[in-house]
């Protein structure tokens, strides 16, 4: 197996976590990994991203514009500005919930996600896109998007890894006190099919 990842959000949104969590995973399975990450706004609500990719003879953890099979947006406008590097016939999975990133916040323009949505929906033929507001809602916790949005792409098929891959990983990673509520956050998506 070799999958090229790319997950993106905003500061504050949990897309390091579930960037080591899909990591932990697959290193438990023996399955190489080289990750990077730009943290640098991340407590300050800027622009977050993560590259991960997994499998044999991969040498740089970089992925190239076009290479990415799966795309893990937390926020529609991060989304719609890392789309370049989805491959051709790649997997999209993305939070409807907008975040205005501090830039846009600054810009003092209204920030809206429908038509970042839009944009998504004219360019990417497999696109899943998750109703963020409401599974944060059903789940009871607003700190829960990014387990919400792998068990999104975990039921698609696209992580490359099985529940029990993941749910070994949050318990070496996520405290116990937190981890009834994860489970719950990453069992949404198969239960609101």
């Amino acid at each position: 197996m070799r999958k090229n990842i790319i997950l993106c959000g905003v500061g504050g949104q949990g897309t390091v976590l579930a960037s080591r969590l899909i990591s932990a995973a697959a290193m438990a399975r023996n399955i190489p990994v080289l990750s990077a990450e730009t943290i640098g706004m991340a407590q300050r609500g800027g622009s977050v991203f993560s590259h991960l990719r997994m499998g044999e003879g991969i040498h740089s953890p970089m992925i190239a514009r076009g290479e990415a099979d799966l795309l893990l947006g937390f926020e529609p406008g991060e989304t719609a500005r890392m789309l370049p590097f989805l491959r051709p016939g790649g997997q999209v999975i993305v939070s409807s919930r907008p975040v205005t990133p501090v830039m846009a916040a600054l810009s003092g323009e209204a920030y809206r996600a429908e038509p970042m949505l839009d944009y998504l929906k004219a360019q990417v033929p497999s696109l899943l896109v998750v109703d963020g507001e409401r599974a944060m809602r059903e789940v009871g916790s607003p700190r829960v998007l990014n387990l919400i949005l792998l068990g999104a792409a975990l039921q698609s098929g696209a992580l490359g890894l099985t529940e029990a891959d993941l749910l070994e990983a949050m318990q070496r990673l996520i405290p116990g006190k937190f981890y009834e509520l994860n489970l719950r956050a990453l069992r949404w998506a198969g239960e609101n099919k």
